[in-house]
């Protein structure tokens, strides 16, 4: 009896340490904690692909954002929602593509703001605050003037400083800035006197609200205003140092002399800058010491590990106010800019960064957009979308759990420059130009595996791929009276 004791003995120990062995071997599973995660969705405005240091930029130095891919997850397949600002932010803040987010177009509103989003969508904020999260946007809004329904305080934001509208954003020395429905003056702001920089003040607000909400989960949206145009940046160590780069720079002369000189702020133009190329890598630094700033908070108050960000650009790089894209090879290995639908336009580097949950130095090549960012971030504070979106949660790609979903196809539109839309599907991306113009459309059609940089259209040679790629265009396009992309929409709205 005392053997068969002893054997069972010697059974169950050997039984126990394989289990500890085998175990040990697996690796670990990510889990989120019960405590909810804070979420940080940084944006910055009109940054190219090849602006970035780890994405081969020779001249702006970017540690800050360099180290976030190094130590988090890269993802080379994402897309912004559109090719200019307000649109893409509200694929973003409604987890629809430009074919149904009610925003498709910088439709301005006077004297102050755009088109406002409709209090009757769901968005990320709504939805985060209901969960129980404090919400707070610092930056550019351009959704909805101030006071309307598409105010940020009325789309979910507890906080929001900055400004309202996205045309007095071209001012980096406005006149004054909101703070919720309150309006900031700033004295001493215009053509002759440049007191306030007012992304410096944005970016006190923001971290002050990252301090005020250290035991609240918290979605903070930080769309930086940088390095849109106009260039202005301080006259600091940072200007000095690229200023000693770029020594013998052309200046940049405003088109109107009423935009140069005088106290009033004309919204419309931009300021002359006689050193453009130093200005706009300062700028660009500037976000990424933002970024450090950011960081450097959530660490010193022990936050980090209980804290996602997400860094992106609303579209690609421009070419306005004395901006030299092609000097800095700002879209980088892409085909075309800001407005275009090209990946040059739309493609943006994103990355993932979660200390301790997010593999270090990993990277995706899953094709996603800014209409993923809803549901995911609705699954990682334990909610779900209350109707219908365009968008999948890419969760298990984040921490390697699971079976991503994937697109069918990825769907954009835009309502300037005579119309255009662009679909992907795998690696093929049909782009069609002049929707509504008098001599259009003009069909292309790409192999992305092949040729990223869309230099060969091969439209011609596979009809039957363009035809079932065209018909899908017309399929996720829904009718929007505001913003009508067809010919029968707008004769419908007259």
């Amino acid at each position: 009896m005392n053997d068969v004791k002893k054997a069972w003995s010697i059974l169950i120990v050997f039984g126990f340490w394989a289990i500890l062995i085998f175990s040990c071997k697996q690796e670990p599973q990510v889990t989120l904690e019960e405590k909810k995660p804070n979420i940080v969705f940084i944006l910055a405005d009109d940054l190219g692909w090849g602006d970035l240091g780890f994405l081969g930029q020779q001249y702006i130095e970017t540690p800050a954002i360099d180290r976030l891919a190094s130590q988090g997850m890269f993802f080379t397949n994402f897309y912004s929602g559109a090719t200019v600002c307000a649109p893409s932010r509200s694929a973003f803040m409604t987890g629809l593509h430009t074919g149904h987010t009610p925003i498709r177009g910088n439709t301005e509103v006077q004297p102050e703001g755009q088109q406002p989003m409709p209090d009757s969508v769901m968005t990320i904020s709504k939805l985060l605050q209901e969960a129980g999260y404090v919400t707070g946007a610092f930056g550019k809004w351009g959704l909805g003037f101030p006071g309307s329904e598409g105010d940020p305080v009325n789309q979910g934001f507890d906080q929001f400083f900055g400004y309202n509208c996205q045309r007095f954003a071209h001012r980096y020395y406005p006149d004054y800035l909101w703070d919720n429905f309150q309006k900031v003056n700033l004295p001493g702001n215009d053509w002759t006197t440049k007191g306030d920089y007012a992304p410096d003040l944005i970016q006190e607000k923001t971290l002050a609200f990252i301090e005020k909400n250290q035991k609240n989960p918290f979605f903070l949206f930080m769309p930086i205003v940088m390095p849109h145009a106009e260039l202005a940046a301080p006259e600091d160590e940072v200007l000095k140092k690229y200023q000693s780069k770029f020594p013998n720079e052309t200046p940049y002369v405003a088109k109107s002399k009423g935009a140069d000189y005088g106290p009033e702020m004309a919204i419309p133009g931009y300021q002359s800058q006689p050193y453009p190329h130093a200005t706009f890598a300062a700028m660009v630094e500037r976000i990424d010491r933002y970024v450090a700033e950011v960081v450097n908070k959530l660490e010193e108050l022990g936050m980090a590990e209980n804290t996602i960000i997400i860094f992106a650009s609303d579209n690609g790089a421009h070419q306005e106010g004395g901006a030299d894209p092609d000097f800095f090879d700002s879209n980088g290995p892409f085909r075309g800019h800001k407005r275009d639908l090209y990946e040059g336009g739309i493609r943006t580097p994103m990355i993932a960064y979660w200390p301790g949950k997010i593999k270090a130095g990993s990277k995706s090549d899953t094709p996603l957009a800014f209409w993923d960012l809803l549901p995911t971030f609705s699954e990682l504070a334990g909610t779900k979308p209350n109707s219908k979106t365009d968008g999948i949660s890419f969760v298990p790609t984040l921490f390697n759990r699971g079976q991503q979903q994937n697109h069918e196809y990825l769907y954009w539109e835009f309502h300037e420059q005579g119309g255009k839309q662009a679909i992907r599907q795998g690696n093929w991306k049909a782009v069609k130009l002049q929707v509504f113009g008098k001599e259009g459309p003009f069909l292309e059609l790409y192999d992305l595996s092949k040729d990223p940089n869309e230099t060969e259209n091969l439209a011609f040679s596979n009809p039957e791929k363009l035809a079932e790629l065209v018909q899908l265009m017309d399929q996720a396009h829904s009718s929007n009276s505001l913003f009508p992309l067809y010919p029968v929409e707008r004769e419908t709205q007259k």
